[in-house]
């Protein structure tokens, strides 16, 4: 496969590059940080998302969606990184409508996913450090279940309509098998909401289920066996919340190669000097590097390859360093002025270390792919 657009994939770009760009620029993000904004994103840019058609992009047309691939998801998900635009489109639009393809809850909330009316929250991690373990309790109760357990960083979590909810049916915190996912409203009976915000003023919360009561409609897929829609809900959202980094990225060097030839000293600019164009030469082959490993990943999810898994944790690794790489790089090359509030380089940064521990960090993911090659 061509590690390139196509041009239909090009006509995407351009589309909504300039929408994002004039709808959700990073001066959005400002303003609802300066703001306290309680929501931490725009309704009324996820409904224009909704009209644009992109809420339902990874939706069959048969169930009112656009059809298309990862590869069209990651086009979307660039421009959101590269605005810093807050959004629940990797949450809802591609996580949450992996996790539901295919299963009866799909019928009843991607309407509202196209129509850019619900918004999905995702309950996987409980601990500290993203690490694959659930240990949030599932007992059965009468027609339906019990939860019971805690999680943690669940981004929208305070305003979604529905929260996608791992739990242990079977089995123990570190097994692979006996995991259900359920569909919990967030306003369900002895479910404690605390929305915290983040580095990045995006907010996620601290979930407390305290005997929450859900009926068997609730499951995702079937009882015992949510390891496989949990498994397509990690593969989208690592591989989106890769694209949207390559975008951070990307964002923060045009940022940096915009001041290098615009920031004089000594009578000339900065950008003529040597030193500073080998580390941005570097930093550019880093961030080509990182595009590659994530049309590599995208073009395989849509293939449905088995190699998917190995491909979606080089992307997500190499994504984190890039990117790293580009904000660190673009704060020191823009010397006292980057690190001040005013300026907006660290926003770039911020934005880049949530989305780096996001599923897991690059730690995670290098250790998961030396585990898979047995080491």
């Amino acid at each position: 496969m061509p590690l390139y657009l196509t041009e239909d994939q090009t006509t995407l770009q351009d589309t909504i590059r300039d929408f994002v760009a004039d709808a959700a620029p990073v001066s959005h993000l400002r303003a609802l940080r300066d703001a306290d904004d309680p929501i931490g994103f725009s309704r009324d840019l996820w409904k224009q998302f909704a009209e644009m058609g992109f809420t339902g992009i990874l939706i069959g047309e048969d169930q009112g969606g656009l059809g298309m691939g990862h590869v069209e998801a990651g086009v979307v998900l660039e421009e959101i990184g590269r605005n810093l635009s807050p959004s629940p489109f990797l949450t809802t639009a591609v996580a949450a409508v992996e996790a539901l393809r295919g299963t009866a809850q799909a019928d009843r909330w991607f309407p509202g996913i196209v129509a850019g009316e619900t918004v999905a929250a995702l309950a996987i991690d409980e601990a500290a450090k993203h690490r694959d373990h659930v240990d949030l309790k599932a007992e059965r109760s009468g027609n339906g279940f019990r939860l019971t357990g805690r999680k943690q960083f669940v981004t929208h979590a305070h305003v979604a309509d529905m929260l996608i909810v791992a739990a242990r049916t079977a089995g123990s915190a570190s097994d692979r098998d006996g995991i259900t996912l359920f569909a919990v409203p967030r306003d369900a009976a002895k479910l404690d909401i605390r929305p915290e915000r983040l580095a990045d003023s995006s907010i996620a919360a601290h979930l407390d289920f305290d005997g929450v009561e859900v009926d068997a409609d609730a499951v995702i897929g079937e009882v015992d066996a949510g390891r496989v829609p949990l498994d397509r809900l990690l593969r989208a959202g690592r591989t989106g919340a890769s694209a949207e980094l390559l975008g951070v990225g990307g964002g923060a060097m045009a940022m940096t190669v915009g001041y290098l030839k615009q920031r004089k000293q000594f009578g000339v600019t900065i950008g003529s000097f040597q030193a500073l164009q080998h580390r941005a030469a570097h930093l550019y082959s880093e961030m080509e590097v990182a595009r590659a490993a994530v049309l590599r990943a995208q073009q395989l999810l849509d293939a449905g390859s088995d190699r998917a898994d190995e491909a979606v944790s080089v992307a997500k690794a190499m994504t984190a360093m890039a990117t790293t790489l580009s904000v660190n790089e673009g704060v020191q090359m823009h010397g006292g002025i980057g690190m001040t509030d005013e300026y907006d380089i660290g926003f770039f940064m911020k934005r880049a270390r949530v989305l780096a521990e996001l599923w897991g960090d690059a730690n995670f993911h290098a250790d998961r792919l030396a585990l898979a090659a047995g080491y």
